[in-house]
């Protein structure tokens, strides 16, 4: 049976005169397969959808690559990748080997791009460096207080924290993990490992015969935004290596390349999403408690969203709190909007009290992973492995995943480092030595909190799950003998416009709320505009034919930085316009889009948002 999305899909295209695919072809009435003619102007110029060796324009260009080669290369400079990267290069001082290990960072500097809560379970770090107080990581801020609400629209119901409960939080710090990853950094390039930022691994390589990875190519630059070569374009560069650590975070585009060319899904659950806002805000000093931590469920979100909060006190000298909403990416009314949900649950009586007399200095957004053990790839390949984030390491009733992604690093530079000494293709250790891991312990003792949310078809929704985490979890702590199913993709959960009610939001009053724009303007995001569009279209009418016809344009809200708006035409049409400058690497639109459409790819190295230890 088609889901209700897939249905709609092809229920609209039918009423074209010819069955438009994904693949841009169409079906005859004699049922030959056609090149279809483009329904609307041309969105897509990026050269992963565009030959170039068919387009003239590029005729007498070189397209020769330099290469460097290494024994690892690392795509990603978060807590994994770095890591794998400093546990790579303990294991040479350890050993006596002289392995070279690279990490290639797509953001301007190391921890730009990193945006989470956070409240950091140290566990990881401690095994990794267990001198890190001598060596200086910047966790300043030990929880001293932990409290759970249950939010409705005007009361906020305190919840018992019992010790052993996924949010207890004693032990942890709060940090702001953007500084925490660029002292990583700092440690990596002391222990002689090369970081090299600014640079964005764009196509994954094979070696001759395609049975095996044999490194990356970072992106070519100088492409003009209708896809001709301007005068300063430059190829890309080849990185080969021995083995590549994919650590890119959640839902990189190299991955999503690997576990489909792999299969590395299979018997398993697919990954399931949340989208995560933040906002760092400096509070009255009086209503500053350093080292407190909340979290909450409940308005405004309804009881069939999947959601929360937090709020952290952090204490680093000046009276700040980092401010945050999740959204479940499986909601499925089109007309809901994750950013304005967030900005209007700041406006409920008791976090309206927290933050008057503050002001809002950060924003930022990213997907998470929420699916769990159950939704965890096979996690090597032949030439490597997957890490941390981009294989969802997530403990979500927990609301962390930074120490469960530092030590799968570390497990995997040690299945790579054996691998590469043995000669071996695959670091297939890896996957065994992280299911003999705390991190595999705990992610399956909470394997069936998140999607209990789902149990009775939905019908309990939030309630639902909280009671099975009162009733069951605290009781069996994960033993029990059952394990639930996500039930589907979170793109396909989302339901036609005509059979949903749309939400109507208040307008910000720019003291509690704000709009996108400036919310967009604190992430610092930069883009080159004259270059092709990273956010690629598989078919670039799909999104006026569909997505706009039966959702009514869901991607104009589910993106958190304004990069999709539908514009209307002379002939008083719709088309699409994609601001790919406002973008913000969240990944949601690949995520979430019903069609499936829509295809993230990296853009130019070095762009993108410039947080500053969010």
């Amino acid at each position: 049976m088609l889901s209700s999305s897939r249905a709609a899909l092809v229920a609209a295209a039918a009423k074209l005169p010819r069955l438009v695919t994904r693949y841009g072809y169409c079906t005859t009435a004699a049922g030959e397969r056609q090149q279809q003619k483009p329904l609307s102007p041309k969105i897509t110029t990026h050269p992963t959808r565009n030959d170039r060796a068919k387009d003239p324009r590029w005729k007498d260009i070189d397209m020769t690559r330099a290469v460097d080669e290494a024994d690892v290369v690392i795509v990603g400079g978060g807590p994994a990748g770095l890591s794998a990267a400093c546990r790579l290069a303990q294991l040479n001082a350890e050993k006596g080997t002289e392995m070279r290990i690279v990490v290639l960072e797509k953001a301007s500097s190391v921890g730009a791009h990193i945006m989470s809560g956070a409240c950091l379970d140290p566990k990881g770090l401690v095994e990794l460096f267990p001198d890190w107080q001598e060596r200086g990581a910047p966790l300043h801020t030990p929880v001293t207080g932990d409290k759970f609400y249950m939010l409705t629209e005007k009361r906020a119901i305190p919840l018992p924290l019992l010790p052993g409960m996924p949010m207890h939080n004693h032990g942890n710090y709060i940090v702001r993990l953007g500084n925490v990853v660029a002292w990583l950094g700092e440690q990596a390039e002391s222990l002689g490992v090369e970081v090299y930022p600014g640079v964005a691994a764009a196509e994954v390589l094979y070696t001759e015969d395609g049975s095996a990875v044999k490194g990356v190519a970072t992106n070519d630059v100088g492409i003009a935004k209708d896809g001709s070569p301007k005068d300063s374009f430059e190829r890309g560069m080849e990185f080969h290596c021995k083995q590549l650590i994919i650590a890119e975070g959640t839902h990189g585009h190299l991955a999503k390349h690997l576990i489909n060319r792999y299969d590395l899904r299979a018997g398993r659950e697919p990954q399931t999403y949340g989208i995560g806002f933040k906002e760092l805000w400096e509070l009255s000093e009086d209503r500053w408690r350093p080292g407190y931590v909340e979290h909450g469920v409940g308005w405004p979100l309804d009881s069939g969203t999947y959601g929360g909060y937090f709020i952290y006190h952090l204490n680093e000298g000046s009276p700040l709190a980092a401010v945050g909403f999740v959204v479940g990416l499986d909601y499925s009314n089109p007309y809901l909007s994750p950013f304005r949900e967030f900005q209007q649950f700041k406006h409920h009586p008791h976090v309206a009290a927290a933050l008057t007399g503050g002001k809002r200095i950060g924003y930022g957004a990213r997907a998470l992973n929420e699916g769990g053990v159950q939704s965890l790839p096979k996690l090597t390949f032949p030439g490597g492995c997957l890490v941390g984030c981009t294989a969802g390491m997530i403990n979500v009733p927990k609301v962390k995943g930074t120490h469960n992604a530092m030590k799968s690093g570390s497990l995997a530079a040690e299945a790579v480092h054996e691998a590469i000494g043995s000669g071996e293709i695959e670091p297939a250790t890896y996957e065994e030595a992280l299911r003999n891991s705390w991190v595999y312990k705990e992610l399956h003792s909470v394997r069936n909190i998140r999607p209990s949310f789902h149990l009775l078809n939905g019908r309990l929704g939030m309630f639902g799950g909280m009671a099975y985490t009162g009733a069951v979890w605290y009781f069996t702590r994960g033993r029990e003998p059952w394990t639930f199913s996500h039930g589907g993709t979170d793109h396909e959960k989302l339901l036609p416009a005509k059979d949903c009610k749309p939400k109507d939001y208040p307008k910000p009053d720019n003291v509690l709320s704000f709009d996108l724009l400036s919310s967009v303007a604190l992430t610092s995001t930069n883009h080159d505009h004259d270059q092709p569009p990273h956010l690629t279209l598989y078919d670039d009418s799909v999104p006026g034919q569909v997505n706009l016809s039966v959702y009514d344009g869901p991607e104009q809200r589910f993106c958190p930085a304004g990069v999709y708006e539908y514009v209307e035409l002379d002939d008083g049409s719709k088309r699409l316009q994609i601001n790919a400058q406002n973008c913000i690497h969240c990944k949601t639109c690949d995520i979430k889009d019903p069609t499936q459409n829509i295809n993230w790819v990296t853009p130019q190295g070095g762009e993108g948002p410039a947080y500053n230890g969010m």
